[in-house]
């Protein structure tokens, strides 16, 4: 674990990535229409559920949405779980960054359940993450790659 002072006094602790395989899974897709809604994935364990959202809101909008009429905005901690969230946000033509359910609070980022990051996929030489200032949500890009961004910004999201 990797300790560094931010400059508004906060500390960012920064976990070492571990990816995890995802065995035997396979996917699902099956189509909705409830106005919002547009596709979902399940894997074979029930694991995992996605629905992605086209509606765009804030992170806190999008929270809201996904507790009321799902479970949660998805959480992301495995190579398996990644992939199959870009393939849906990729089925669903969506080609910006969506909201996952992530956030920076105190001095590191958190998912959504309480559980810590352990499995990390952020751009590559971005170190933008690691003391936030303002943008402390996390959002997942059509590349596959995760940004920290401003939570007050309106993005489409994926529900699980």
């Amino acid at each position: 674990i990797v300790k560094d002072s931010c400059l508004d006094g906060s500390v960012s602790t920064e976990m070492p990535s571990t990816a995890l395989s995802g065995s035997g899974q396979e996917v699902e897709t099956a189509h909705t229409l409830t106005g919002l809604l547009t596709n979902q994935i399940t894997t074979t364990e029930n694991r995992l559920f996605l629905t992605a959202v086209e509606v765009k809101k804030t992170w806190e909008g999008a929270l809201e949405y996904c507790r009321e009429t799902h479970t949660d905005l998805t959480t992301l901690q495995s190579d398996t779980e990644q992939l199959l969230t870009l393939s849906e946000i990729r089925h669903d033509h969506i080609t910006g960054r969506v909201w996952i359910g992530l956030r920076f609070l105190g001095d590191h980022w958190l998912w959504v359940n309480g559980d810590p990051m352990v499995y990390e996929n952020w751009r590559q030489g971005d170190q933008e993450h690691q003391c936030p200032l303002r943008k402390r949500c996390g959002a997942l890009t059509k590349e596959g790659h995760w940004e920290n961004w401003d939570c007050g910004e309106e993005l489409h999201f994926i529900c699980y």
